[in-house]
Parts: C-alpha cells; structure tokens; sequence
C-alpha cells in the first residue's frame, strides 16, 4: 500500500480516494428473527446483491477512481463474474487498489504483527463473550484468515462463531474526514461495536494512517457516566458518520438523530473546535426515526447550488393538500432544529428556521455561488411517493465529482425531479460500456445523475453516500 494523502473538506470535491467493505458472507446470514437487532429491515440474497448490484459501484469507481486497473480489462473481468476474484480480498487476482481501499485488506495487514494480532483477538472475543479456548484458535489463524472471520464472525459458510456485522458495507459510520483530521465514531447500537474496535484498530495501526495519528479524534463519553443511575439514551454520547457532513473547508454539520446523541453531537463539536479543525459547527436535530436515521438519509449536495432533499422535513410549505394533512398531525410532525455555533462563540447562536436556509446559507455565503441555490425533492414531493422514495434512500446521493452522483434506479419520481432541474440520467450499465468502448470520457461527464440497481441493497437501509468513507477529495475552488 503505497502512502498517501488524506483530506476532505467538501461533499462534492472531485473523488480521489475511498474507504470501502464489499459485502462478505455475513450478509447472506442475517436471519429474520434477528434481523431488526442487526439494523436491518429485512434479509436480503447475498449473490445478486454482489453480482448485479455492488460490483456495478466498484466497475463505475474504477472508472472514476483508478481506471488504469480497468479500463481494456472489462470483459476479462466480466468473464470471471462466477469466481469474482477481482472482487475478493482473500483472491491471488484481487484488485489491491490504493484508491478504491478496501476494509478487509487493511485489516489483515495490521494482523500480519504479532502484537497486534493478540490484542485484537482478545478485544474481540471480550466483545463476543468467546470462550478461552475459541480465543486460542482464532490465535492460529493466518491474518487472511483470521481477517475474514472477525468481519464474517464464521469460519466458513456453514460455521459461524458469532453474529455478523452486516453494516459494516456502510463504512461512512466508521468515522470521518475533516480537512486532514480523522473522527471515530461512537456507535449508538451494540451491533456495530466489533465494527468500532476494528476501524480504531486500523486507525491506529495500519502505516496508511502513521501521519495522521495525531489528528484521530475520539469521542469521549460524558463524565463519570457509569455512575449515572437510569442513563437516558440521549445523555450517552453516540455519533455515526451518517450524521456529520463536512460543507466547506471551515464549516461541518452534525445531526441529532436516532444514531447520534445531543452529548456525542456536543463532544464532536467541543473537538473539532479545541484543535481547529473548523471555524464552524451547524448542528441540527431530527426526529429520532427510525425511517430517517440519519442527516444523510434526509438530504445530501449534489453541487454547490444543488442539493436533493425530503420536503416534509424542511418545513417549507407545500399546495398538496394530502401531504399538508399527513405531515402536521400531532402525531406525524416532523420537529426540526437548527443552531450553529462558532468557535470564538460571542453571544447566542444563529438559528435557522428550516433545512433548505441553512443550506442556501452554505451555498451562498461558505460557497460563495452566485447561482440561486435550488432544491430537488424526494418523489418530487408528491404524496406518499416522498416518504417512500426516501425510506429507499432518494436522498443519499455520492457525489463522485461536483455535479455527477449515483442514486438507486427505483426511485422513479425523485428521478423524474432530477431531469427537471436538467441533469442527464444514465444507467451505471449503459455509462460503463460508454467509457470502455471510448465513447464517453469521464473527464466530460458532468450534470448527471447515474443510476445504480437496488432490488437487494436497498433492503439493506443505505444508499451510497452510506457505502462510502471518502478519503480524499479535491478542493473546490
């Protein structure tokens, strides 16, 4: 693994660099009874998530990311599509990209040191109540092996050793980057806790990340909170990645939602501003939902003066009268709030009274676009088609560059919003043979919406601004 540079300090700077974890066989494990435990809504097939779905997003990042492992090599690599050994980190022929970095490979390499390997296997199996003896066979393993396992939680297909980690194909959870620093996460559900200790462990381990180790930031729990009798789940502190964006070079939002807490919003915050990271922090409060989860699942930019949103959250007044009745019951309003601070705070913080203000403000004033900013809405706004189209991720868009960002096929209306506002929609199928035949080049596409298949991934609860952990972005000028 080569060294490398590592900074983001926009949502949509062009892509460089990224963090992944292709879906490994614990996702084909998930069982309906547990389910819900592991955050998913329901269980999804392994092969056609993998085959017809996830290796479309690895083929289109190549292309974006790192074509010269790509480009000429397609029908090779399509030929193969029963072995996918390009795909698989554990395979002779796996890709071992630099750009396009994959969890499992960082993970056997910080097992290759002995050390390591012990303090691990013991913080593991601690987590998993492992009985001794478990702990000193996993000991025996290969790092490829054991790698596999501690991500799996089986030894093989038919022999699992504790629960799956299902989520981890969402590494944006994992942590962050901000400008040139790193914030971990402090998940809120126990599901994601081995997912936690494995990305600290790389964090602090692996000689990709040796330069930055000054700039990891952990979040820290509150004060003497064990000895808190009867802890309110929103006195912990909690922070997923889905909740924090970072908007410019000086400016990060961070949500309070159902993953992160108003404590670990604060702790992130007190951070970011301690060791100045950002001059600016905007955090705003969602309803803790289940359906909304978090900031990113509700709206996400697609260029400096666009950005893709649900309607019902951002209090701005709609004529349909359906959606009016539905979305201000008692029962079903949705509460938002937004404050931002400073960090040389004077006084009060600003207030913003709804989503799209704060997002005109960044476009305007920390973006400097002179463009009116608009906004594009999950279904098009219409009843119940936003609600809908939102639960299967409308709004959470990757922008591989400024402009051009992928999004599920399924969303029919969202998309129809899309070529409105006149961005060309394509199919990732139809773009990728666009580029290997030479007729599109990547460097020209601009404006555009590209679609991805999502029978399978979108029952995993997770678009593709989840499906990623940027690294490294351009600057936007």
């Amino acid at each position: 693994m080569q060294q490398t540079t590592i900074q983001v300090s926009s949502e949509i700077g062009t892509l460089r660099r990224l963090l992944i974890h292709s879906p490994d066989s614990g996702l084909g494990q998930v069982v309906p009874s547990k389910a819900q435990d592991w955050l998913f809504e329901d269980i999804v097939h392994l092969n056609t998530l993998r085959k017809e779905e996830y290796d479309y997003y690895l083929k289109l990042l190549f292309y974006f990311l790192d074509p010269e492992r790509i480009q000429g090599r397609l029908l090779e690599i399509d030929a193969d599509s029963s072995d996918r050994a390009f795909y698989k980190p554990d395979h002779p022929l796996f890709h071992h990209s630099d750009k396009i970095i994959e969890i499992q490979v960082l993970l056997e390499d910080i097992l290759k040191d002995e050390s390591t390997k012990n303090k691990m296997v013991a913080a593991v199996c601690a987590i998993e109540r492992c009985t001794y003896h478990l702990q000193l066979m996993l000991l025996k393993k290969s790092a490829q092996e054991l790698a596999k396992i501690m991500l799996s939680g089986s030894f093989d297909d038919e022999h699992m050793i504790f629960a799956p980690i299902p989520n981890l194909i969402f590494t944006r959870d994992l942590g962050i980057v901000i400008n040139k620093h790193i914030l971990l996460n402090k998940p809120a559900k126990k599901a994601r806790q081995r997912e936690n200790l494995i990305m600290c462990y790389i964090l602090f381990n692996h000689r990709l990340f040796e330069n930055y180790r000054h700039n990891l930031l952990e979040i820290p729990n509150p004060i003497q909170h064990f000895l808190r009798p009867g802890e309110e789940e929103d006195q912990k502190a909690t922070l997923e990645g889905g909740d924090v964006m970072v908007v410019s070079p000086q400016h990060v939002i961070i949500g309070c939602s159902e993953r992160t807490s108003p404590a670990g919003a604060a702790e992130a915050m007190n951070l970011l501003f301690k060791h100045e990271v950002v001059e600016k922090v905007s955090i705003v409060k969602i309803p803790a939902k289940r359906d909304f989860m978090h900031i990113d699942t509700l709206f996400t930019q697609i260029n400096r003066n666009t950005w893709v949103i649900l309607g019902s959250v951002s209090r701005k007044k709609t004529d349909r009268k359906e959606a009016i009745d539905y979305i201000t019951s008692e029962k079903q309003k949705p509460e938002t709030e937004i404050l931002q601070f400073t960090r040389e705070q004077n006084g009060k913080p600003k207030r913003f009274d709804s989503i799209e203000s704060l997002l005109n403000d960044i476009s305007r004033n920390d973006l400097k676009c002179t463009k009116s900013t608009q906004f594009i809405y999950s279904g098009n706004q219409v009843f119940p088609y936003d609600a809908r189209e939102q639960w299967t991720d409308s709004c959470n868009l990757l922008a591989l560059k400024e402009g051009v960002v992928l999004g599920y096929d399924r969303n029919e209306k969202t998309i129809a919003a899309f070529e409105e506002k006149g961005f060309r929609i394509v199919k990732v199928k139809d773009l990728i043979e666009s580029i290997e035949s030479g007729q599109t080049s990547v460097e020209n596409i601009e404006n555009t919406l590209i679609l991805m298949p999502s029978a399978e991934l979108s029952r995993a609860r997770g678009g593709f601004h989840c499906m990623s952990l940027p690294l490294l972005r351009d600057p936007i000028v």
